[in-house]
């Protein structure tokens, strides 16, 4: 069977029509001599936040709901019905069959000459494996989200390029790189005393590409108890592919905490965690660091780290120039999953456009056991809570990338350990701990005959920094920074270490936020009570 086109799409709903299907607000075309577009959508969520939330209108058959992770992916789109396949371009649209934890609704468009057609349901476009196929699903129920493939490392081959699946979750690949970390469209209330809150789609459009088209243009519809929105995406793929996002969100009620572009990963283990595991595996993480660049213009590092207990970090900012969840450490041996392929896992980067305002940058950490759950979070916090009715736009681009290097001029630190040396008397124990931070790339290398010309500079919010040693990292070609700080018992502060020469900063800011517990602060060799 032929791929459908517009004129079968046409066909199918026709069809739907016939069994009693009638297209939502959501299907609306707008004003016919422009052609559907973006401020369809947003004419739309400004609608939607008039009336209250419909949670009823997102509900699912119970025999999808019911169905076991095993099961569901026995559900695979058939590839030999994927849209766009006759039409001469590189790009190719697989929706998600809904079920499982996928309980939410929405309806996929397909734009074509500006008029937005609504994909009717249908389960002749799925394999069902060993599942039995449903009967009498409407062909309004909609889709858990979808797929676009495109020939990214092989002109011969489609590879997925990005996908949409869940709540406002999407995630985005370049050349070579394996699924890892995701973005959100927006996050409510994450690491707040409230329940957080998942806004999810409640309708897809996508522009039909065209031959020679190179990027794919995708809107959607948002909806929560707590907001409405409306976004565009554009999608350019390549060695480093990226998306433009232009958001605009109406608040339905005051909302307490509010993330734009928010991005979501795991982190189980790092280098830094090798003495207390048993897994083969050295390191398990889609990403091993945040990096920032304020509006001011530092460069800031903060290692991730998998806490005892929640942690909730955070970096006051105005108009920041951009900020992401890295993974920076990309040798397989540092891994040794084949499987995985944490080296092969992308890093999301975000550059804000426009002014964003006062605001701060969050990172939150959650303690996690297991590699299978997202369990760290990052995004923009605005200090004013966006009005409720009126829309406030943010528009940035995030970009799927590898190595880190080309984003700032500056020594990158390549990984960082902590703990105590008993050969210098730093002792756990005594409320002094040690940090070694290895530094790599700029101009270290120029210093190798003159290092009394490198200065590292290091302080903390509370408690003292009581040495700092430098030291030539030859296999690395850089520096190696060792710190110790004392810190009175049970307090936590904020270290940041960066190498100087003179006036001239070398290296980015690695920061991280460190403590001694209560009760640990007894005097070294001496037993606490």
């Amino acid at each position: 069977m032929s791929t459908p086109s517009r004129r079968r799409i046409l066909a199918l709903l026709s069809s739907a029509w016939a069994m009693g299907y009638r297209p939502a607000e959501a299907q609306s075309t707008g004003d016919a001599r422009k052609g559907f577009g973006y401020e369809n959508v947003v004419q739309q969520a400004l609608a939607l936040a008039e009336r209250p939330f419909d949670a009823e209108s997102a509900a699912i058959p119970a025999e999808l709901s019911k169905l076991t992770y095993d099961s569901y992916r026995e559900i695979r789109f058939r590839r030999d019905k994927a849209f766009w396949r006759d039409g001469g371009s590189d790009f190719r649209l697989l929706p998600f069959h809904l079920g499982f934890l996928h309980n939410k609704p929405v309806q996929i468009h397909i734009i074509n000459h500006g008029t937005a057609v609504p994909i009717p349901f249908t389960t002749g476009l799925f394999e069902y494996g060993k599942v039995p196929v449903p009967k009498g699903l409407s062909p309004a129920l909609g889709f858990a989200g979808f797929a676009v493939t495109t020939n990214l490392n092989d002109p011969k081959v489609q590879d997925e390029v990005i996908s949409f699946l869940g709540a406002s979750y999407f995630r985005l690949i370049g050349r070579g790189h394996r699924y890892g970390l995701s973005a959100r469209s927006l996050a409510l209330d994450v690491g707040g005393k409230q329940p957080e809150e998942f806004p999810f789609m409640r309708a897809l459009w996508l522009e039909e590409p065209w031959r020679e088209t190179t990027e794919l243009v995708i809107y959607a519809l948002l909806d929560s108890p707590s907001v409405t929105g409306a976004y565009r995406y554009v999608v350019s793929p390549g060695r480093e592919t990226y998306v433009d996002v232009t958001a605009t969100i109406i608040p339905r009620k005051e909302i307490a905490r509010i993330g734009i572009a928010p991005l979501t990963s795991m982190f189980q283990a790092g280098e830094g965690d090798l003495a207390q595991r048993t897994d083969f595996r050295p390191e398990i993480h889609d990403s091993d660091g945040l990096m920032m660049q304020s509006g001011g213009g530092e460069w800031i590092w903060r290692p991730i780290r998998n806490p005892k207990a929640l942690r909730i970090s955070s970096f006051g900012d105005k108009n920041p120039r951009g900020f992401g969840l890295m993974q920076r450490d990309r040798e397989f041996g540092s891994y040794q999953d084949l499987e995985a392929r944490y080296d092969a896992r992308p890093s999301y980067w975000v550059q804000p456009q426009g002014d964003w305002g006062d605001g701060r940058l969050d990172l939150i950490e959650i303690p996690t056991v297991n590699e299978a759950f997202d369990n760290v979070v990052a995004c923009w916090t605005p200090n004013t809570p966006l009005p409720i009715g009126r829309p406030a736009e943010f528009r940035y681009r995030i970009s799927a990338i590898s190595a880190t290097w080309h984003l700032h001029p500056y020594a990158q630190a390549q990984q960082s350990f902590n703990g105590s040396d008993v050969e210098d008397g730093v002792v756990d124990g005594n409320g002094t701990k040690r940090f070694i931070i290895d530094f790599a790339g700029s101009d270290l290398a120029y210093y190798r005959s003159e290092p009394e010309r490198l200065e590292l500079v290091a302080t903390t919010t509370s408690g003292t920094i009581t040495s700092k040693i430098l030291a030539f990292h030859a296999p690395l070609n850089g520096v190696r920074a060792i710190v110790d700080a004392t810190l009175p018992d049970g307090q936590s502060a904020e270290l940041r270490i960066f190498l100087r020469s003179r006036n001239r900063t070398l290296s980015e800011t690695w920061t991280a936020t460190w403590s001694v517990p209560a009760g640990d602060s007894a005097p070294p060799n001496k037993p606490k009570n």
